[in-house]
């Protein structure tokens, strides 16, 4: 990830001599977390002493937290970790990544040092073992799980930080073939066209369009998740979904769904070699350094049998409880 950096040393020298520092001032800091979350640049620069406006001008102070907002997102939340080097240092969880947010002030409340970094402090890693939000499966009728699980053998995701707990999920007929005649188009296809839905309330955050469908066979590694939505639950649990059909998706960004609710097409798009759904959750809405979350579904049949909060494995035959 590519450090994001608002001060230079030469900041931090003039912000450290000559004045006394504050090194935690409460107001200053919850000032500067509404201004950057109302997108009002203007007001933050007026929150900086004088050498740091002497050396970063409004200019690049708008340039960077346009970038940094177009990148991170709003910040949800701040936790002051400690106190080094003159500077508070805070865990800033932003809506798509988390960032040490380090903010020195002086004897006038003024900010007179700033940065953000990747964040690798305490809790950093430690990964949400499982979802609180309760599911019900995103199809009707019964589908099949190709890729599931905690292994290697049952789940090809399990190297994969954000997706370890990811499921690739197909209809398949008794013979075991996904696909009618001989599976040369994605129409021949159980899987393609089906309706996917919203498998709680939610809040659509990102959506992705235009990718085209693969030939059966065929890869698109360059846009790996495709035709993409990704919601977020009340619980700040990401539920992301791959792979949609080019030009079936029902719903954009900012809007709040509700369960049952039609997202999109079953698709081809993306990283996929024929059509299924790939779904999985992710403790942040970026998939990149993104930590995986094991997905229960609250209520289901599982090879016939009724389950309750239950996690799928490869070879299980799912669809919900009636």
């Amino acid at each position: 990830m590519k450090m994001i950096l608002l001060l230079c040393p030469l900041f931090t020298l003039l912000s450290c001599k000559g004045q006394k520092q504050s090194v935690n001032d409460p107001l200053t800091v919850k000032q500067f977390v509404e201004y950057y979350n109302r997108k009002q640049p203007d007001s933050v620069f007026h929150l900086f002493s004088k050498e740091m406006k002497a050396g970063l001008p409004l200019d690049k102070t708008k340039d960077f937290f346009r970038n940094l907002y177009r990148d991170a997102g709003q910040i949800e939340n701040y936790t002051l970790i400690e106190t080094k080097g003159g500077f508070a240092r805070f865990r800033a969880e932003f809506q798509n990544n988390t960032f040490w947010m380090s903010i020195a002030s002086d004897a006038e409340r003024k900010i007179s040092g700033l940065q953000f970094t990747p964040y690798d402090g305490p809790a950093a890693n430690t990964p949400v073992s499982r979802n609180q939000t309760k599911l019900s499966l995103p199809f009707s009728g019964e589908w099949f799980v190709f890729w599931g699980g905690d292994t290697k053998e049952q789940n090809y995701h399990v190297s994969n930080k954000a997706q370890r707990h990811a499921f690739d999920i197909v209809i398949m007929d008794t013979a075991g073939k996904s696909y009618r005649t001989d599976g040369k188009t994605n129409e021949d296809y159980y899987a393609y066209g089906q309706p996917l839905t919203a498998p709680c309330d939610a809040e659509v955050v990102s959506v992705t369009e235009g990718v085209k469908d693969n030939i059966p066979g065929q890869l698109n590694p360059a846009q790996v998740t495709g035709n993409c939505i990704v919601l977020k639950t009340g619980n700040n649990e990401y539920l992301l979904f791959a792979h949609f059909q080019l030009g079936s998706i029902k719903v954009k960004k900012g809007d709040m769904v509700k369960q049952g609710q039609t997202l999109g097409l079953c698709g081809n798009s993306g990283n996929s070699s024929e059509p299924h759904l790939h779904f999985h959750i992710q403790n942040q809405e970026n998939m990149a350094g993104a930590n995986g979350i094991k997905c229960y579904f609250e209520k289901l049949v599982v090879n016939g049998e009724p389950k309750s909060d239950y996690s799928p494995v490869r070879g299980e035959r799912i669809k919900n409880a009636e």
